[in-house]
């Protein structure tokens, strides 16, 4: 029987830090250390259900695809989800495990390769905005659109790079599975990088399509799905702040629904960076969530206790 039930959404720097190169050791080194934070939150009394990005490893599998392409056929983007799902679950589910043992703890751990259902009509589809894959030369994006009828975006002083859809989640399909799991006592690890993005097809089929579900978006609904009490979103910093990075930022501590909602219409939160992870914290708290958090991963165990972190309530 679940007592405090968390989802836990980990950022990027808990998988792979800034500036490496992302080698399988180097990654295996920073899941196990983040393992550790996770089994520090089961022992201060919590339930957990695990979900992780992934866009610096599918960013990589789209590099091997455009390198390789000559020898063998690219996968889809939705193909190239599921590959770093898998690869970042074994992680996880290995690490976590020998954390678990370590703590004495006898809990099962398991990976579920999550689908994320999304709408076909999606408005997303028609303006593709999120930037994934690697950097490319004009005369090479040039190329690509001609050849793949991609849509290109150029960053300032790096190049251009492909953008894709980012449909909003309407559910997850293995909804079923992943809270019988985590209510008969494992630890879940689901719907890495948003979820593999499908759509509703004839006859009850599912099809991938190419496009990436925001991260924070499904774990607010994952949240919603398993009844879960808190929704605990990590990320490079330990607090939120009004003005952040300017001479006057200010850290915010608590705030309600309401205020956060004020301080998103004002601006405060960039939709590429802090945005959606207050409009997924509103989302959680207006179905029924009771709290969410949003800190670093080695503020996590501090930030569930009230002493660092920004905490959001109804």
């Amino acid at each position: 029987m679940v007592e405090k039930a968390v989802v836990i959404a980990l950022g990027g720097n808990a998988i792979r830090r800034h500036g490496e190169k992302g080698t399988a050791e180097a990654q295996l080194a920073n899941v196990r250390r983040t393992s550790r934070h996770i089994v520090d939150i089961i022992r201060a009394g919590y339930d957990v259900i695990v979900t992780h990005g992934n866009g610096p490893q599918v960013g990589d599998i789209l590099l091997r695809n455009e390198i390789a392409k000559d020898i063998l056929p690219p996968m889809p983007l939705d193909v190239c989800g599921a590959e770093s799902q898998g690869m970042i679950g074994y992680m996880l589910q290995q690490s976590l495990n020998e954390a678990l043992n370590e703590a004495g703890y006898a809990r099962p751990v398991v990976a579920v390769l999550t689908q994320t259902l999304v709408r076909g009509d999606d408005p997303a589809f028609e303006n593709p905005t999120k930037p994934i894959g690697p950097y490319y030369t004009e005369k090479q994006a040039g190329d690509l659109i001609e050849k793949n009828g991609w849509k290109m975006v150029e960053l300032p002083n790096r190049g251009y790079r492909r953008v894709v859809p980012s449909p909003r989640p309407v559910t997850i399909v293995e909804r079923e599975v992943i809270s019988r799991l985590f209510h008969g006592g494992a630890v879940v690890i689901a719907a890495g990088g948003g979820g593999i993005p499908v759509v509703d097809g004839p006859g009850g089929t599912l099809h991938g399509v190419e496009g990436v579900v925001d991260k924070d978006y499904t774990a607010a609904l994952l949240a919603r799905l398993v009844d879960a009490d808190d929704l605990l979103i990590l990320t490079d910093v330990e607090s939120v702040y009004l003005d952040y990075g300017s001479p006057d930022q200010k850290v915010l501590r608590d705030m309600t629904v309401a205020e956060a909602k004020e301080h998103l219409a004002a601006t405060h939160f960039p939709p590429g960076t802090m945005g959606p992870k207050i409009e997924a914290a509103i989302a959680f708290l207006e179905a029924g969530g009771r709290r969410v958090i949003i800190t670093s991963l080695d503020s996590a165990g501090d930030a569930l206790a009230g002493r660092v972190g920004t905490r959001i309530h109804p």
